[in-house]
């Protein structure tokens, strides 16, 4: 996965390939698709998410640029998966899941892998955590028709957010960036997630 999939598709970041290399991806599957942890690709798990290909994962880890100081939001617990990478390469995530059985799940894994610097709580992610605000680093793991108001509010002075902003069925991972007031949006490659159903986000009957 690391040679084939990552580095050969221009990720670099030695301490995201490490933290990639060192979390055990299989971990956060149902038993039945585990054999297939390490393709390319996304899988589905339960309540009808999916756990991101690797690659995705990787690139918008490198993307977001975490420093052991930063204070992290993830927007979408989902599997766990993002957030245990994210853990090893953060000061302390805060992941918000507005499904209580995939937060349930997630919580499981994290403390049987001994990941303890992570906080899971369970609401509209599309509207942050203005409670534990500003964040250095914002990931959002669903897509968004448009950039959340609310989470570009949330985002610290020189902090970044990526996420992927576009349409039900393709979007474009984008960073947002505030420097000295200002907000910088750039954007990168096509993919592929499913919706952020929320207040800021898609409605719950979107199809």
């Amino acid at each position: 996965m690391i040679d084939k999939q990552l580095r050969s598709r221009g990720v670099s970041d030695k301490r995201v390939l490490e933290a990639m290399m060192t979390v055990p991806r299989e971990r956060f599957m149902p038993g039945s698709i585990r054999k297939d942890a390490y393709e390319d690709r996304a899988l589905p798990i339960t309540c009808g998410q999916t756990i991101s290909q690797p690659f995705i994962v990787a690139h918008m880890t490198e993307l977001l640029a975490p420093k052991f100081a930063s204070r992290v939001l993830e927007v979408g617990t989902g599997s766990g998966y993002q957030t245990a990478i994210l853990a090893r390469l953060s000061d302390h995530i805060y992941s918000v899941e507005r499904i209580l059985e995939l937060h349930d799940q997630a919580a499981e894994v994290l403390a049987f892998l001994s990941i303890e610097n992570v906080t899971l709580l369970v609401a509209d992610g599309s509207t942050g955590l203005p409670q534990h605000a500003p964040y250095d680093r914002i990931m959002v793991t669903a897509a968004t028709p448009r950039v959340p108001e609310s989470l570009v509010d949330q985002l610290a002075d020189h902090g970044r957010m990526v996420l992927p902003v576009g349409g039900k069925s393709e979007q474009t991972i984008v960073c947002v960036d505030r420097r000295e007031g200002k907000i910088i949006e750039t954007r990168g490659i096509a993919c592929r997630f499913v919706k952020l159903i929320g207040n800021q986000g898609w409605s719950v009957d979107a199809k």
